[in-house]
């Protein structure tokens, strides 16, 4: 074999790139996903019989979402690794062609032929050190080539298992969330704080036109109150969970989709996202309000507002004392997650988070940035 095409091998093995490291970080990151929503399988068995259902349903279902989210993003990461060594495979077969005509070119010839060189003992010498680097080099390159084309099978089988459980944690999350209606349809033993007047809110929202001018007034129509606020926020206010799984889509004051400068934030979330009271709190008002959609008002205190507008299913009712956690309803967006849990490269996108929430705090009627009262810097 000449010099050149001798150091043309050596060189294209010295470039040839490490592989086999990120794609593992990706399949760990999927098998543990997965195993968190086998964790949320075994709570949606115990919550049959747990205690306090409706609070075992909403960790349940909380689980799931958490899973769900983890495996999307890990499937996604999947994905996309093996579709990188694949086509990093591919547009190395010419290389491997080229180095397979070297071997074979090396093996075809007889040992004399192969001892005599035209540039003499000297190139002979040569030419056998270069061939005694060349051929652990070319075993290596062997073994990485086989470890890619193991990682890309095994990635491809991850992606087949992980996108099944993915479908199976839709539908289960699915039964939490139809068990969840139904316990917090028959559930009676939450207290009531005051009786709701439906006539005097009905003409409230009838002659408002601003939430400014809806949240001063229902101070004003409340009969029969039997108890103060059921907590103070003291030493609380800027560490308070956010009431939904989501990411910050609009800061407070910043301008919407719609060209409205709003003093809440938008959060984005999944579809059918549950939504719980981040504290505890009497619910002040339920219902469609504006142009805001379903709006529940907490009252944690006596001189503030959580105002959370967008929900599709509400479970709340005004009057109601409620704990910290408790679920006060679903987001929209049906069974749109299900059609595509397919296709995980939409995770990651923001397509998989159709659904807004917004989210506005009011003190003395005044706005406050919810920033201040939620914990933002992170998902949910």
């Amino acid at each position: 074999m000449p010099d050149l095409m001798i150091r043309a091998a050596l060189l294209s093995l010295m470039l040839w790139p490490m592989a086999g490291l990120a794609q593992t970080d990706a399949a760990d990151q999927a098998r543990a996903a997965s195993a968190a929503l086998e964790e949320a399988s075994g709570l949606l068995d115990d919550a049959d019989g747990a205690r306090d259902r409706v609070k075992a349903l909403t960790e349940t279902i909380q689980a799931f979402e958490t899973g769900l989210g983890a495996m999307r993003e890990g499937l996604r990461r999947v994905a996309i690794k093996e579709a990188e060594l694949s086509a990093k495979l591919n547009a190395r077969d010419g290389e491997v062609a080229q180095l397979l005509g070297a071997l074979q070119s090396i093996g075809a010839n007889p040992s004399p032929v192969t001892l005599l060189h035209p540039s003499g003992p000297t190139g002979t010498a040569r030419a056998g050190m270069l061939l005694a680097e060349l051929t652990p080099a070319l075993n290596r390159r062997a073994d990485g080539l086989r470890r890619d084309l193991e990682d890309v099978q095994t990635l491809q089988a991850l992606q087949t298992d992980a996108a099944k459980r993915l479908q199976d944690g839709l539908t289960e999350v699915q039964a939490a969330r139809t068990a969840l209606n139904e316990a917090m349809a028959n559930r009676t033993d939450l207290p009531l704080r005051f009786t709701e007047d439906p006539v005097r809110t009905a003409i409230l929202i009838a002659s408002t036109e601003t939430l400014d001018g809806f949240a001063s007034g229902l101070s004003e129509i409340v009969t029969n109150e039997v108890a103060p606020a059921p907590a103070k926020l003291d030493g609380v206010a800027g560490d308070l969970p956010l009431p939904v799984q989501g990411l910050v889509l609009h800061g407070a004051g910043d301008v919407d989709a719609a060209g409205v400068k709003r003093p809440g934030i938008i959060l984005a979330t999944r579809p059918q996202a549950i939504v719980t009271t981040p504290t505890a709190a009497t619910v002040r008002y339920t219902g469609p309000l504006l142009e805001l959609g379903n709006v529940v008002i907490l009252e944690p205190q006596a001189d503030v507002l959580f105002v959370l507008a967008g929900l599709d299913v509400v479970y709340a009712k005004t009057g109601e004392v409620i704990a910290a956690a408790t679920p006060i309803g679903l987001m929209g967006g049906g069974q749109t997650a299900q059609g595509t849990a397919s296709s995980p490269l939409r995770e990651g996108t923001g397509t998989d988070r159709s659904e807004t929430l917004y989210i506005e705090v009011r003190q003395d009627n005044i706005p406050q940035d919810p920033s201040d009262w939620f914990r933002t810097d992170k998902d949910g």
